[in-house]
């Protein structure tokens, strides 16, 4: 062997073996067993058979509701306010701090604060989301089987708890925007009645059709009656001399007639009435209230439709649409599996061992163009 032969070798012994040596010697003769606690759980929607039917299978192909909840316990697990709150329940300092003397590399310092808590948290914690199926799987490592289970416990509580609110806010929103549009409804129906009683208050009419049904018998009868006052005069003209008293009442009466037949097919067009009652022409007023009909009539529609959707939003909220269904109870295990100290071993060779020899290979090439 030459020189370089024994300058690899140490530098393979002082890089290479002597860390790994360090490494092993912590793992199986420092660190301190930990156990681990497994549970599974996803979030269920309750759909209504309507809705069901409405979106024909839609959803599951999609997979909104689920995920996005799915997502939101995800990210909940992870987040600062559910590590303090469980912290006052099973109290992790003490537990992860307790050992910090004799493991310092896998335990937690003491008089950490919250923010090195919650850095500590996604080491003992590990939580795998599933967005096809919505699964939520978790782990939690413990120095004490009876405590990982009791934090993997708080944790599914704790999400229970966020759904139970998720469900209760989106109760009180589909409450609140019902009644918001119920009260539009009404408010809306009855601008559209006070518009229709102003209407029949302004015109006295009740109904412009059956008002012109009216007038039309009225034209009828008058037609009829000047047919008949016309038949008169011809009869009396054939039987009597010129200047007959008859014959001049019966034409006075025909011009009384047509005159009047006259004034009613121009009240028609112009409105005007024998009391003066109207102002308008009959079309005018036959479009007004046609319009305030509508309105009325889609009023009254929107006022159901927003009455039926309250029934609806009320007995949805007479029921949890969303539950938290726990598929794997938090576990208690009998074995220590973690640190799992085979893997962390070879793990560390494989990169201690590759960082040499890169190392090795940059210093002969750079020492070879030299």
């Amino acid at each position: 062997m030459r020189t370089r032969h024994w300058g690899l070798l140490f530098t393979f012994l002082l890089f290479v073996v002597a860390p790994l040596t360090a490494g092993g010697y912590y793992l199986w003769a420092i660190a301190k067993d930990q156990y681990g606690s497994i549970t599974g759980f996803t979030v269920r929607v309750e759909e209504s058979a309507g809705a069901s039917e409405l979106l024909g299978g839609l959803a599951q192909l999609t997979g909104g509701q689920a995920s996005s909840d799915g997502e939101i316990l995800y990210e909940f697990i992870l987040s600062q306010a559910l590590v303090r709150a469980v912290d006052e329940e099973v109290d992790l300092r003490s537990h992860y701090s307790a050992l910090w003397e004799e493991d310092p590399l896998f335990a937690l310092w003491p008089d950490s604060s919250i923010e090195d808590l919650e850095w500590f948290w996604s080491r003992i914690v590990r939580v795998s989301f599933d967005q096809g199926s919505g699964l939520t799987e978790l782990r939690v490592l413990a120095f004490d089987p009876n405590m990982a289970q009791r934090i993997a416990q708080s944790i599914v509580t704790r999400s229970q708890e966020l759904i139970n609110q998720l469900n209760e806010q989106a109760r009180s929103d589909a409450m609140r925007y019902a009644r918001e549009d119920l009260d539009e409804a009404v408010a809306r129906l009855k601008t559209a009645r006070e518009a229709l009683t102003a209407f029949r208050t302004r015109t006295q009419i009740v109904d412009p059709e059956a008002d012109i049904q009216g007038r039309m018998g009225v034209m009828n009868n008058l037609q009829q009656q000047l047919a008949e006052a016309l038949i008169e005069l011809d009869l009396l003209a054939g039987n009597s001399r010129a200047g007959d008293p008859r014959v001049v009442q019966a034409e006075r009466r025909i011009e009384v007639i047509q005159q009047r037949i006259a004034r009613e097919r121009e009240s028609f067009v112009n409105g005007e009435a024998d009391n003066g009652a109207l102002d308008e022409d009959y079309p005018t007023l036959i479009a007004e209230f046609e319009a305030l009909s509508v309105d009325r009539e889609f009023a009254e529609e929107s006022y159901r439709a927003a009455l039926a959707a309250l029934d609806v939003a009320r007995a949805q909220a007479a029921r949890q649409s969303r539950y938290l269904a726990t598929y794997v109870a938090p576990t208690r295990a009998e074995t220590s599996e973690y640190p799992q100290r085979i893997f962390i071993f070879a793990l560390a060779a494989l990169f201690l061992t590759l960082t040499w020899a890169i190392l090795a290979l940059v210093y002969y090439s750079i020492r070879d163009r030299s």
